[in-house]
């Protein structure tokens, strides 16, 4: 993608990379788009890399992604959909979300402290990006109803191979043969 400039329509939440670190960016700032995989932004400002979540896409003109739920009857968090968020969140070098990856080993959901814990490993243990998908997936997760808290366990037993990736994700990365 080629870099644009473009100004912040409104105060907008950023994670910085790739320490995963909060960043808020005020209204009326300018920002330079560097990428724009999965539905994620990430941008320039002030010196830093931030990475905005595709939900709040209006920010910097773009269409916002809906993540939509309907709020199960019974009161409990629906485990499909915390699958359905994690399948939005895509790894930031390549647009291959998640689940498709392999890389989202358990869904644990606690309902009586409405607690999803997700043991998740990363393609690589020095992945720098670690923070960054760890707080995709707070986020995204923290969107399905009744959902009040989300716990992240990065594990790497077992190591990530690319056996874990789903046969599509494979065919999109170029890997299976």
């Amino acid at each position: 993608m080629k870099q644009k400039m473009v100004v912040t329509e409104r105060e907008v939440k950023s994670r910085k990379v790739p320490s995963g670190e909060t960043v808020i960016i005020p209204d009326g700032e300018f920002v330079n788009i560097t990428q724009d995989l999965g539905g994620n932004y990430t941008v320039t400002w002030q010196g830093n890399m931030l990475r905005i979540d595709g939900t709040d896409a209006d920010a910097i003109g773009r269409k916002p992604q809906a993540l939509d739920f309907i709020a199960p009857a019974d009161g409990n968090i629906d485990k499909q959909q915390v699958w359905d968020a994690l399948e939005t969140i895509y790894d930031p070098e390549i647009p291959i979300n998640l689940v498709s990856l392999g890389l989202i080993y358990n869904v644990d959901i606690n309902q009586d402290t409405q607690q999803v814990t997700i043991d998740m490993t990363l393609t690589a243990p020095g992945c720098g990006m670690g923070p960054v998908l760890v707080g995709d997936v707070e986020y995204r997760v923290g969107l399905v109803p009744f959902v009040e808290n989300v716990k992240v366990e990065l594990v790497f037993d077992p190591p990530w191979s690319r056996d874990k990736m789903s046969e599509e994700a494979q065919l999109e990365a170029g890997l299976f043969f």
